[in-house]
């Protein structure tokens, strides 16, 4: 069996490496890569190569710093005479990128099965174009890879039942990796140190919708200099983020740092007294190694996050962004509810795409129950 991942951000990075993983462990499978260039500054992508010791990638697209469709498009272009010429099995796509889209549209116009991982996520806001990317990767694909029950739920209310695909619940591939490479960062990261750090709170900003806005964008800033005044404020700008911040003139207090690999990452997450983000899959990570979490904006996929009180969601207003903290501040969460799975989410997945059972012609929907809680 042949199988094409395509990958191109930091996050599918991440998850795409625990699935390979777990695919290695197979007889008679055939992997390989495609980076499609998303994300080309070295932290944020040949680095995680490094970190998890994983093969380059088979191919290597460029493809970066275009607008959404150019982008895509571009993508497409570029993957059709991959996948004419190495003839997948299937081509497996991760999460809600440019990538994910261009690499299910591709492979869907030449009739070749599609994998998603991290099915059925839904923010419910159509004006994100990660929410657009979910909608239309998660409608053409074969089988559907829910990470959490409220997933597997999105996907039955929008009437699955009526089409030709598999969902299954597997639980979170990026709780596996935390789990796996968590206790590995603290061994072989000395990033507290280098930075010279006592108590902080780690925070990313990189969402268009905060950074392509001024005002938004300056709200954000000075909500957090204002914590930066009762505890250190680290942030690892993501170079567009640091670009817009200059264009607009706008002056950080806190700690601005340069993005950081996976590794590095994990570690100033785990003796971080809280964080504060945009990004997706830093809430679940906040979330995995026991930490409160305040998110700039105004929902999230990770609903259960804040209906179970883990995280609030406080946009780009900074007298929300001062209370959030304030109430985290304070907060005593139990981190004892085992929302995204047991940390076998990669095994799950492997076994799944190799089991033979989805390639039948026809076949009907077949849900596996998510656990009961």
């Amino acid at each position: 069996m042949k199988i094409i991942t395509v990958i191109g951000a930091r996050p599918q990075f991440i998850k795409s490496a625990m699935v390979s993983k777990a695919l290695e462990k197979l007889e008679g499978i055939q992997e390989l890569i495609v980076h499609t260039g998303q994300h080309f500054d070295h932290n944020m992508s040949e680095v995680f190569f490094n970190d998890f010791e994983l093969a380059s990638p088979a191919y290597n697209l460029g493809v970066h710093g275009l607008m959404h469709g150019a982008m895509t498009g571009k993508m497409m272009i570029e993957l059709e005479p991959i996948l004419l010429s190495e003839k997948p099995d299937l081509v497996l796509v991760y999460g809600d990128t440019n990538s994910t889209l261009a690499g299910a549209l591709a492979a869907k116009k030449l009739n070749i099965k599609v994998a998603h991982v991290e099915a059925g996520l839904r923010s419910h806001n159509s004006s994100m174009p990660e929410e657009i990317n979910r909608i239309l990767v998660d409608r053409m694909s074969d089988i559907l890879f829910c990470p959490t029950s409220a997933a597997f739920d999105n996907l039955c209310k929008e009437g699955f039942e009526a089409f030709n695909s598999k969902i299954i619940v597997t639980g979170d591939v990026m709780q596996d990796a935390a789990l796996y490479f968590g206790k590995v960062s603290l061994a072989k990261s000395n990033i507290k140190s280098t930075l010279k750090l006592g108590e902080y709170v780690l925070a990313t900003i990189h969402r268009a919708e905060n950074t392509d806005s001024s005002v938004h964008l300056q709200s954000i800033v000075d909500a957090l200099n204002d914590i930066h005044k009762k505890i250190t404020v680290v942030v690892p700008i993501h170079p567009r983020t640091q670009y817009l911040m200059g264009k607009f003139n706008i002056k950080p207090n806190f700690k601005v740092i340069k993005p950081l690999g996976y590794i590095d990452m994990l570690a100033l997450i785990q003796q971080a007294n809280m964080i504060i983000t945009d990004s997706g899959g830093l809430q679940k990570e906040a979330y995995f190694f026991e930490k409160n979490c305040i998110t700039l904006r105004q929902e999230t996929e990770w609903t259960e996050l804040v209906e179970m009180g883990y995280n609030i969601l406080a946009g780009s207003n900074a007298q929300q962004i001062i209370s959030a903290f304030e109430i985290m501040l304070k907060k005593q969460n139990k981190f004892n509810i085992p929302l995204y799975g047991t940390g076998k989410a990669a095994e799950q997945i492997a076994m799944h795409l190799t089991n033979g059972a989805w390639r039948i012609s026809g076949l009907r929907r077949s849900i596996f129950q998510p656990p009961q809680s």
